[in-house]
């Protein structure tokens, strides 16, 4: 395997590792989708035999977006193998939740949510299983909180840096106003991200059976626009989306003939289909020079 520093044409280094020239050939290609979209972009991507590797801006932070609902996941099955708690444990659903900045109590809006079945349950109780299904395959935000309240965010942080995946700081629930108005963002990196993607992969996360379980919950995910559609159809895919205003994400574990993790964090493009698009031609190109 031989090993560059490549400098892509706006003079930022990447790096890269490779078997042959099919990579080395792709990077450039690459780089100019990434500079013609105008967009920050960070991308991680490793083969999981770890002889194909390229890195781009990939330990700049970006605002995690709902990718952070992935170490929410691996803390559960942490938890649940420690015997803290069981999957099939009920959770009392009630739309409220305290401020990490404040401890004061603030309640979700379903208008701003990707799921609003939840929403009606208010009252009733939901398994932590069935709660971690909503926050990865829909995105629920409200599931997502009840766990993060559950669960404890620090216990998440000391997980994620337990598995040398620093690059990922959670520090607060969704939609907690007075966290965001301190500045208190959750944010991620792609390598960050490829790190906890790839412990899952390789069943380290927590285990090998907890990480085969949460390999089929993010094969469930529902939003498929970005690094699935540059694949051609019939590949496995778990992953997890994330998106806000001008932030789009995706972290994915490619069950290809030569499987990879892949994540690629786009900031300051506003209409999503053309970022999903700027992801999806990055994969379509990473996939075409690697397998």
């Amino acid at each position: 395997m031989a090993s560059a520093i490549v400098v892509g044409p706006l003079g930022l280094v990447c790096t890269a590792a490779w078997q042959g020239a099919g990579l080395a050939t792709a990077v450039p290609g690459i780089e100019e989708s990434i500079r013609k979209s105008g967009a920050d972009v960070g991308v991680a991507f490793r083969t999981l035999d770890g002889k194909t590797e390229w890195f781009y801006h990939a330990d700049d932070a970006f605002h995690a977006a709902s990718t952070m609902k992935v170490p929410v996941l691996v803390e559960l099955f942490h938890q649940a193998r420690e015997g803290k708690l069981k999957l099939d444990d009920p959770l009392l659903v009630k739309n409220e939740f305290h401020s990490l900045a404040d401890g004061s109590v603030y309640a979700l809006d379903a208008a701003d949510d990707s799921e609003a079945d939840l929403y009606k349950a208010v009252g009733q109780t939901r398994t932590l299983r069935q709660l971690s299904e909503l926050m990865i395959t829909v995105s629920s935000n409200f599931a997502t909180n009840l766990l993060i309240e559950k669960l404890g965010v620090e216990n998440i942080r000391t997980t994620v840096h337990a598995l040398h995946a620093d690059g990922i700081n959670v520090l607060r629930g969704v939609e907690d106003g007075k966290a965001f108005g301190k500045g208190m963002n959750n944010t991620a990196t792609a390598r960050g991200l490829q790190q906890l993607m790839e412990a899952i992969a390789r069943g380290e996360a927590v285990d090998q059976e907890s990480s085969r379980r949460m390999i089929e919950i993010l094969e469930r995910q529902t939003f498929n626009e970005c690094i699935p559609a540059g694949l051609p159809p019939g590949i496995r895919v778990a992953h997890k989306t994330g998106e806000i205003t001008k932030i789009h994400n995706d972290a994915a574990i490619v069950f290809a003939p030569k499987p990879f993790v892949l994540v690629i964090l786009v900031r300051g493009v506003a209409d999503q289909k053309e970022s999903a698009a700027l992801m999806a031609d990055i994969t379509r190109q990473l996939y075409q020079a690697t397998q």
